[in-house]
């Protein structure tokens, strides 16, 4: 598995598949490069790069402050490790956040950018309701795992599947890592950069997504000039699993569209 080194010397792991145009998959807060099994396959026409964050997975864990710039710094980094100028980008959730900064910071790069259920940030983004937080605060480890189930998938899925659910977080994170990207999620705010992104942009978000409130979608797509909204009808926070047959045909439309 191949590593590149960021600018502070963390190595971040990568993980490279397929051939053909490059696209570049961001997962979600706490999560590692598992975010993306069982939906990269939809997009084998081309080039899918992973990383795990830092903090996660085989990436280096140094106990110091993260950010969502921070991050998109360490994508970079793995990018120029590979060799890869142009490219294709596709973040949710956090990964979202941290595709903001890469397309506001380097528009020369980014090819085409799409933003899953993630949020500007800041005092204009809509937060999560204090019932969901509470749900998401319970002691009980297997209560907190089964309101995140929840929030991330319908009950209809959750009764005809067993999993494994990829979108839970990464299990072998140190506890300093978790609350790491904890701030680094809550801290973004990207609103004013959002309109100097120049990509061709599209926002995808599942309607009845509370963990990240659906709301934040037209507060991005109004912000990002030319950007089109697609809202899945039904969907919660992890639309792009429970829904991949939707989400990602949906996705290689728009990307086929502006290459």
């Amino acid at each position: 598995m191949p590593h590149a080194k960021a600018a502070d010397g963390v190595r971040i792991a990568c993980q490279v598949e397929g051939e053909g145009a490059p696209l570049v998959l961001l997962a979600g807060q706490s999560n590692n490069h598992h975010w993306w099994d069982g939906i990269r396959e939809g997009f084998t026409a081309r080039r899918t790069i992973t990383i795990d964050w830092r903090g996660t997975g085989d990436s280096d864990k140094p106990d110091e402050p993260y950010s969502t710039p921070g991050f998109a710094d360490d994508v970079i980094a793995v990018l120029d490790e590979l060799g890869i100028d142009r490219f294709e980008l596709y973040g949710t959730s956090m990964g979202g956040r941290v595709a903001q900064w890469v397309a506001a910071r380097h528009p020369e790069r980014v090819r085409t950018l799409v933003l899953g259920c993630t949020s500007p940030g800041g005092r204009q983004a809509i937060e999560r309701d204090v019932e969901v937080r509470r749900s998401l605060a319970q002691p009980d480890p297997a209560a907190n795992r089964r309101a995140l189930l929840d929030l991330m998938y319908t009950p209809g899925w959750l009764a005809s599947t067993s999993g494994p659910y990829n979108t839970l977080g990464d299990p072998d994170m140190p506890p300093y890592a978790l609350r790491r990207h904890r701030n680094a999620s809550q801290r973004h705010d990207a609103w004013d950069a959002l309109p100097g992104i120049a990509a061709p942009t599209l926002v995808v978000h599942g309607a009845d997504d509370i963990f990240n409130p659906a709301v934040n979608a037209p507060l991005i797509a109004d912000r990002i000039p030319g950007a089109r909204l697609h809202m899945i009808p039904g969907a919660r926070h992890a639309y792009f699993d429970e829904f991949r047959g939707i989400a990602t045909p949906l996705v290689l439309d728009f990307l086929n569209a502006h290459r």
